[in-house]
């Protein structure tokens, strides 16, 4: 299994990160995946990446919630992480950056209107100049959106013929939704605990509009941990409880989904 969305640097894990990641490794998670959610945490998931080369791979970039005034100069300062790692790899032989780069990803970036829209545009033109950055460099996206799917579709739009492709993380919708997402061929959905919640319908949205090779698994950990973990803190070794209720709800077994959502890991991710 691979876990493609875990906040593992957050000071949630600081206490037992290097346990945690055992015990995923111990359930069967070969790769966690690290999104950024501002200049700070773009540093620090590139380090804690390099120190677990080939199981934690690193994603950068500006969250919506992140967004605020100073974001054009937060953005140019995240834009230059990716370029001096760029740089590194293609060198090879940067004094500075001894390993080729871990970035697998631009993310966490997106839309987030849910609390509040006193940035709204701040926002869109963040998340614009960063799916600029996704098809400039050919790294998929890992795309947030809530309470904003119009906002989101209407401008990924306008690049849809150039885009590598990415993740809709956390999706939660109902089939309308998910059809509306599909329109991107080179993009799946990410699903992670909330497909175990006695409420959900994603068991029923999934089967029926969704193919299975357009869906990857996530925790969201330390967020939404899945039954019957839920009000725990959550952490990648529970991505097993997503499988299984995936797999049920496909009418497969735990080995064939999870042999198709490592499929499409290395499809959008190029690892």
């Amino acid at each position: 299994m691979i876990d493609t969305h875990a906040h593992l640097d957050g000071p949630e894990f600081d206490n037992d990160r290097t346990e945690t990641m055992a015990r995923a490794n111990e359930a069967g998670v070969t790769k966690i995946f690290v999104p950024a959610i501002d200049l700070a945490s773009s540093h620090r998931i590139i380090a804690l990446c390099r120190q677990h080369p080939g199981y934690l791979y690193a994603m950068i970039g500006l969250h919506p919630e992140e967004v605020h005034a100073d974001w054009q100069i937060v953005l140019a300062d995240i834009k230059k992480i990716l370029t001096d790692e760029f740089q590194a790899t293609k060198n090879n032989s940067s004094p500075d950056i001894p390993h080729p780069t871990p970035i697998i990803a631009i993310g966490e970036v997106g839309l987030d209107y849910y609390w509040s829209r006193e940035f709204e545009n701040e926002q869109l033109l963040a998340f614009e100049e960063q799916v600029k950055w996704s098809v400039e460099t050919r790294l998929p996206l890992m795309i947030h959106c809530r309470k904003a799917q119009n906002e989101m579709v209407n401008l990924l739009k306008h690049y849809k013929n150039e885009l590598p492709g990415g993740v809709f993380h956390c999706f939660t919708g109902n089939e309308h939704e998910a059809e509306e997402l599909l329109q991107f061929s080179n993009f799946v959905l990410g699903i992670g605990g909330v497909s175990t919640f006695k409420k959900s319908h994603l068991p029923e949205v999934l089967p029926a509009v969704v193919p299975m090779d357009r869906i990857v698994l996530e925790t969201d950990a330390p967020y939404m941990a899945p039954v019957p973990m839920r009000g725990k803190r959550n952490e990648s070794a529970y991505v097993q409880y997503v499988l299984e209720r995936l797999a049920d709800a496909y009418g497969v077994s735990k080995e064939e989904m999870e042999r198709v959502t490592d499929e499409n890991v290395a499809r959008i991710f190029k690892i």
